[in-house]
């Protein structure tokens, strides 16, 4: 929504992931809507999230899917996970230890011009059966990102002893600074963009959202790749959208 440009995230040797942003913060203040506190919608309420009620003002003017599920199921299971929300001139603060909050949430005023949210946890091994994740996981996953958040930059910071190892992902015009880098002189035609916006519904009682398409195509007999992407999510295996692309592709050939 172009409040934040960047993303770090810092994986350290013991195994603990750190995520930073410098958009808006995280509210985890009291909803006096609910009677209760943010953080405890967010951080233990699964699907409570609301940004992508797109047709009633909420944060994000275009569907995305599902929402209120990463922070608490990540909370849940994290061997202990710390937030901290920098937003409307304070600094809040959270510790959770194996899905429960720790001594609650801790406000102090903040004089800084800055803001976003930092969480670090640790992968809990009660709950999976290996945290040692690799290196080129993190890797592709940020590139992914880059390609699909246009001009957004995702900064990986990997520790190797006392020092941190840094890789930077960033395209300025997303998609299609991808395929003009993937085919690079390779190509039979130029790179085509096109990108559309449509409103629809998932049954005839629902309510209608809105949704954005973007396309970036190239021609080649050197280089093969066909991608697709959903939420910011690469479908490794292409779902239904390749279907539907190949149908369409052919109607219109």
């Amino acid at each position: 929504e172009g409040y934040g440009k960047k993303i770090i995230v810092t994986t350290y040797t013991d195994g603990s992931i750190e995520v930073q942003d410098f958009a808006r913060g995280i509210p985890v203040d009291f909803n006096t809507r609910e009677n209760c506190y943010n953080w405890e919608l967010l951080y233990c309420e699964m699907y409570a999230g609301g940004k992508y009620n797109t047709n009633d003002g909420e944060n994000y003017e275009f569907s995305l899917g599902l929402n209120g599920l990463g922070l608490c199921s990540t909370q849940y299971a994290s061997e202990y996970m710390d937030v901290e929300s920098k937003r409307d001139g304070y600094i809040y603060t959270l510790h959770f230890e194996k899905g429960k909050n720790v001594g609650g949430l801790k406000k102090e005023p903040y004089s800084g011009r800055d803001t976003g949210t930092k969480t670090r946890w640790k992968p809990d091994l009660e709950v999976f059966t290996d945290i040692n994740i690799p290196l080129d996981y993190f890797i592709d996953v940020l590139k992914r990102q880059a390609v699909v958040n246009d001009n957004v930059v995702f900064i990986l910071r990997d520790q190797k002893g006392s020092k941190f190892e840094t890789y930077e992902f960033c395209y300025q015009s997303g998609i299609k600074d991808y395929v003009t880098e993937t085919v690079a002189d390779k190509g039979l035609s130029s790179v085509q963009f096109w990108q559309a916006e449509r409103s629809g519904r998932d049954r005839a009682d629902l309510p209608e959202y809105k949704v954005r398409l973007n396309v970036a195509l190239t021609f080649s007999n050197k280089k093969q790749l066909i991608e697709y992407y959903h939420n910011s999510s690469f479908l490794e295996f292409g779902g239904s959208p390749d279907n539907a692309v190949k149908n369409a592709t052919v109607a219109q050939i």
